[in-house]
Protein backbone atom coordinates (compact mmCIF):
# COMPACT_ATOMS: atom_id res chain seq x y z
CA UNK A 1 0.00 0.00 0.00
CA UNK A 2 2.81 2.41 1.04
CA UNK A 3 4.51 1.44 -2.77
CA UNK A 4 0.97 2.73 -4.23
CA UNK A 5 1.47 5.70 -2.26
CA UNK A 6 4.86 6.58 -3.17
CA UNK A 7 4.26 5.71 -7.02
CA UNK A 8 1.40 8.41 -6.82
CA UNK A 9 3.50 10.80 -5.32
CA UNK A 10 6.09 10.58 -8.10
CA UNK A 11 6.51 13.43 -10.71
CA UNK A 12 7.86 11.54 -13.09
CA UNK A 13 8.01 14.33 -15.58
CA UNK A 14 9.89 16.04 -13.58
CA UNK A 15 12.69 13.68 -12.84
CA UNK A 16 12.85 13.22 -16.07
CA UNK A 17 13.78 16.30 -17.19
CA UNK A 18 15.29 17.37 -14.28
CA UNK A 19 18.00 13.98 -14.80
CA UNK A 20 18.51 15.33 -18.31
CA UNK A 21 17.77 11.27 -19.22
CA UNK A 22 18.08 10.17 -22.54
CA UNK A 23 14.99 9.85 -25.04
CA UNK A 24 15.60 6.06 -25.02
CA UNK A 25 16.08 6.11 -21.44
CA UNK A 26 13.10 8.09 -20.82
CA UNK A 27 10.95 6.06 -23.17
CA UNK A 28 12.06 2.40 -21.77
CA UNK A 29 10.77 3.67 -18.23
CA UNK A 30 7.74 4.97 -19.64
CA UNK A 31 6.96 2.16 -21.40
CA UNK A 32 8.00 -0.13 -17.89
CA UNK A 33 5.63 1.86 -15.84
CA UNK A 34 2.82 1.51 -18.55
CA UNK A 35 3.47 -2.24 -18.59
CA UNK A 36 3.16 -2.45 -14.54
CA UNK A 37 0.19 -0.29 -14.69
CA UNK A 38 -1.33 -2.69 -16.97
CA UNK A 39 -0.57 -5.59 -15.25
CA UNK A 40 -1.40 -4.40 -11.75
CA UNK A 41 -5.11 -3.52 -13.26
CA UNK A 42 -5.38 -7.28 -14.63
CA UNK A 43 -4.61 -8.35 -11.19
CA UNK A 44 -6.77 -5.39 -9.72
CA UNK A 45 -9.62 -7.23 -11.81
CA UNK A 46 -8.74 -11.15 -11.34
CA UNK A 47 -8.09 -10.77 -7.39
CA UNK A 48 -11.74 -9.42 -6.78
CA UNK A 49 -13.50 -12.33 -8.97
CA UNK A 50 -14.86 -15.31 -6.96
CA UNK A 51 -12.16 -18.43 -6.92
CA UNK A 52 -14.44 -21.46 -6.15
CA UNK A 53 -17.55 -22.40 -7.66
CA UNK A 54 -20.60 -23.39 -6.06
CA UNK A 55 -21.84 -26.90 -7.87
CA UNK A 56 -24.27 -27.73 -5.18
CA UNK A 57 -26.11 -24.02 -6.18
CA UNK A 58 -25.93 -25.34 -9.96
CA UNK A 59 -27.20 -28.32 -8.84
CA UNK A 60 -29.93 -27.26 -6.58
CA UNK A 61 -31.12 -24.76 -10.01
CA UNK A 62 -30.61 -26.60 -13.02
CA UNK A 63 -33.01 -29.63 -13.59
CA UNK A 64 -29.95 -31.59 -16.16
CA UNK A 65 -27.56 -33.19 -13.29
CA UNK A 66 -24.98 -34.46 -15.95
CA UNK A 67 -24.01 -31.22 -16.99
CA UNK A 68 -23.00 -29.96 -13.30
CA UNK A 69 -21.31 -33.48 -13.28
CA UNK A 70 -19.89 -32.88 -15.87
CA UNK A 71 -18.32 -29.50 -15.20
CA UNK A 72 -17.75 -30.33 -11.81
CA UNK A 73 -15.51 -33.27 -12.55
CA UNK A 74 -13.70 -30.84 -15.56
CA UNK A 75 -12.76 -28.29 -12.88
CA UNK A 76 -11.42 -31.03 -10.33
CA UNK A 77 -9.09 -32.26 -13.36
CA UNK A 78 -8.44 -28.70 -14.39
CA UNK A 79 -4.40 -28.40 -13.68
CA UNK A 80 -3.10 -24.54 -14.51
CA UNK A 81 -0.57 -24.23 -17.08
CA UNK A 82 3.21 -23.39 -15.82
CA UNK A 83 4.71 -21.18 -17.88
CA UNK A 84 8.38 -20.41 -18.23
CA UNK A 85 9.09 -16.75 -16.69
CA UNK A 86 12.79 -16.64 -17.05
CA UNK A 87 12.85 -15.24 -20.62
CA UNK A 88 11.02 -11.99 -18.63
CA UNK A 89 13.10 -11.88 -15.51
CA UNK A 90 15.80 -12.22 -17.70
CA UNK A 91 14.47 -8.67 -19.78
CA UNK A 92 13.97 -7.10 -16.96
CA UNK A 93 17.68 -7.60 -15.48
CA UNK A 94 19.06 -6.71 -18.89
CA UNK A 95 17.00 -3.72 -18.63
CA UNK A 96 18.08 -3.17 -15.04
CA UNK A 97 21.37 -3.31 -15.77
CA UNK A 98 20.96 -0.74 -18.99
CA UNK A 99 18.65 1.67 -16.53
CA UNK A 100 21.88 1.34 -13.79
CA UNK A 101 24.67 2.28 -16.48
CA UNK A 102 22.85 4.94 -18.21
CA UNK A 103 22.09 6.16 -14.35
CA UNK A 104 25.86 6.24 -14.08
CA UNK A 105 26.24 8.25 -16.65
CA UNK A 106 24.08 10.62 -16.05
CA UNK A 107 25.09 11.08 -12.55
CA UNK A 108 28.91 11.63 -14.02
CA UNK A 109 27.71 13.94 -16.51
CA UNK A 110 25.60 15.75 -13.64
CA UNK A 111 28.74 15.71 -11.80
CA UNK A 112 31.16 17.34 -14.49
CA UNK A 113 28.62 19.89 -15.25
CA UNK A 114 28.50 20.76 -11.48
CA UNK A 115 32.27 21.03 -10.76
CA UNK A 116 32.26 23.21 -14.12
CA UNK A 117 29.42 25.58 -12.36
CA UNK A 118 31.16 26.09 -9.02
CA UNK A 119 34.06 26.73 -10.89
CA UNK A 120 32.38 29.35 -12.95
CA UNK A 121 30.39 30.90 -9.60
CA UNK A 122 33.68 30.76 -7.68
CA UNK A 123 35.37 33.01 -10.80
CA UNK A 124 32.35 35.03 -10.75
CA UNK A 125 32.84 35.51 -7.12
CA UNK A 126 36.70 36.50 -7.66
CA UNK A 127 36.04 38.67 -10.18
CA UNK A 128 36.90 42.29 -10.44
CA UNK A 129 34.36 44.63 -10.89
CA UNK A 130 34.14 46.20 -14.58
CA UNK A 131 35.19 49.42 -14.11
CA UNK A 132 38.74 48.41 -12.52
CA UNK A 133 39.92 46.54 -15.43
CA UNK A 134 42.14 48.31 -17.94
CA UNK A 135 42.23 47.74 -22.08
CA UNK A 136 45.46 45.85 -21.60
CA UNK A 137 44.00 43.25 -19.26
CA UNK A 138 40.56 43.23 -21.65
CA UNK A 139 43.00 42.72 -24.41
CA UNK A 140 44.96 40.34 -22.90
CA UNK A 141 41.60 38.23 -21.59
CA UNK A 142 40.55 37.86 -25.10
CA UNK A 143 43.04 38.72 -27.72
CA UNK A 144 40.57 38.33 -30.76
CA UNK A 145 39.64 41.89 -29.50
CA UNK A 146 42.91 43.52 -29.39
CA UNK A 147 42.85 41.58 -33.10
CA UNK A 148 39.98 43.16 -34.60
CA UNK A 149 41.25 46.54 -33.33
CA UNK A 150 44.49 45.98 -35.03
CA UNK A 151 42.63 45.21 -38.39
CA UNK A 152 40.80 47.82 -38.04
CA UNK A 153 43.71 50.67 -37.38
CA UNK A 154 45.43 49.28 -40.27
CA UNK A 155 42.50 49.58 -42.84
CA UNK A 156 41.85 53.02 -40.92
CA UNK A 157 38.20 52.21 -40.18
CA UNK A 158 37.71 54.48 -36.92
CA UNK A 159 34.16 53.26 -35.86
CA UNK A 160 32.80 50.05 -34.93
CA UNK A 161 29.74 48.74 -37.77
CA UNK A 162 26.46 49.16 -36.13
CA UNK A 163 27.81 51.34 -33.01
CA UNK A 164 25.43 54.17 -33.70
CA UNK A 165 22.66 52.75 -34.75
CA UNK A 166 22.89 50.81 -30.98
CA UNK A 167 23.89 53.28 -28.88
CA UNK A 168 23.26 56.97 -30.82
CA UNK A 169 25.63 59.19 -32.26
CA UNK A 170 27.35 60.84 -28.59
CA UNK A 171 29.13 63.62 -30.89
CA UNK A 172 28.53 67.05 -29.48
CA UNK A 173 29.22 68.80 -32.75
Amino acid sequence: MASKAAAAAVDFTRIYSALGLGKETVAALQAFRKRNADAQRIHAQLATQPKTVDTAHYRSILKNKAVVDEAEKILREFKPVSYDVSAHIKAIETFETKAVVKAKETEAKIDVELKDLQATLANIEEARPFDDLTVEEVGDAHPRIREAVENMVKKGKWTVPGYKEKFGDLSLM
